[in-house]
């Protein structure tokens, strides 16, 4: 069901895709049921679109383009700013970078990140944190999630890192067919050129070296060569610019990575865990 709450909070984009096809709509004499028939959704669902009860999916947006656009590319152009709308509110400053970054460099202690989730993966993150979501939340999160997959893919392309900690691999999420298909992805991404996964041993700080007890972060640089960090903790955020800062938790992280496994004893252990979750 629609939250009655996004009618007052809905951002920009899903405000302007609503007015848009509202009068579309309107204009060629469509009902919201007609609309529904031409695009393969209910009645209800167009008029939780228009409303802004429930953002545009992706697939609504190309099939209002198709039937009401009238070749203007007025829905398809809005589908990066109703992604956004969907991320949490802490979260949408950091996705506009993310997308545009030329380096991104993630160290995550207690999940996989992000960016590298599969979709049941997510959806079990998700639907498992509190307090509870409901149901078209946690879905819309999750798809809002994997749309960032697109930066694995963009062109120029984007050099990505990530470090996560051993732990990480270990914590089964949702349950063992879910963890071993997560595995597996992060074993496939490592083998994409642009893409490099390190771990950090469970056992690293036996001997007293633990860089990364602060918690995770994760260096941006921008296509204008900014370096800046992100820090994502308890549901808030904080985007650090700050030069000596910045600078201070790109020692850290270098650091961190320094403890890390290489890449290919990376995989190679990644590969004997998801033989575990078999």
């Amino acid at each position: 069901m629609a939250r009655a709450q996004n009618k007052h909070t809905a951002g920009a984009g899903t405000r302007y895709v609503a007015g848009m096809a509202r009068r579309l709509r309107t204009e060629q004499g469509l009902s919201q049921r007609e609309l529904g028939d031409r695009i393969g959704f209910t009645a209800a669902a167009v008029s939780a679109m228009e409303t802004c009860a429930q953002p545009a999916s992706d697939q609504m947006l190309v099939a209002l383009e198709e039937a009401i656009g009238g070749g203007l590319g007025i829905f398809e152009s809005a589908r990066e700013f109703v992604r956004l709308d969907r991320y949490p509110a802490q979260f949408k400053d950091y996705a506009l970078l993310e997308q545009k970054a030329v380096t991104l460099s993630s160290y995550v202690p207690l999940v996989v990140d992000g960016l590298f989730q599969t979709d049941d993966y997510a959806q079990a993150l998700i639907g498992g944190g509190f307090p509870p979501l409901p149901e078209t939340r946690i879905r819309e999160l999750v798809d809002a999630r994997m749309a960032r997959k697109a930066l694995f893919s963009r062109t120029p392309v984007a050099l990505i890192e990530l470090v996560l900690e051993e732990s990480v691999l270990r914590r089964t999420i949702g349950d063992s067919t879910v963890m071993r298909n997560q595995l597996h992805q992060l074993i496939e991404y490592a083998q994409q050129r642009n893409v490099t996964i390190q771990v950090l041993p469970i056992d690293r700080g036996r001997h007293g070296e633990h860089a990364g007890v602060r918690g995770e972060m994760k260096l941006v640089e921008t296509p204008g060569h900014d370096h800046l960090v992100y820090l994502e903790p308890q549901d808030e955020s904080l985007l650090i610019s700050d030069p000596v800062k910045v600078s201070t938790y790109a020692q850290r992280y270098a650091k961190i990575r320094s403890q890390a496994l290489d890449p290919y004893e990376s995989v190679r252990l990644i590969e004997q865990l998801a033989g575990e979750q078999a």
